[in-house]
C-alpha cells in the first residue's frame, strides 16, 4: 500500500467515525428545543402563552 492510499484510507475511516460521533454527541443536548409538550410546558410555567396559541397567531409581517 502506497503512502497516498494509506492517507486516503485513513481519511475515509476518520470521516465515518466523525459521522458516527456526531449522531451520538451529547454536547448540544441543552440547545435542543425538545418536544412540543416540553416547549409548551416551559412557556406555561413561565407565564407566557401556549405554543398552540403562538403558532396560530398571525405574523406582524403579513
Amino acid at each position: 500500500m502506497t503512502h497516498s492510499e494509506q492517507t486516503l484510507r485513513t481519511a475515509a475511516i476518520m470521516a465515518v467515525l466523525s459521522l458516527l460521533d456526531e449522531s451520538t454527541s451529547l454536547d448540544d443536548i441543552g440547545r435542543n428545543a425538545g418536544t412540543a409538550w416540553a416547549q409548551d410546558h416551559r412557556l406555561l410555567a413561565s407565564g407566557q402563552s401556549s405554543l398552540l396559541r403562538r403558532r396560530s397567531a398571525r405574523s406582524p409581517w403579513k
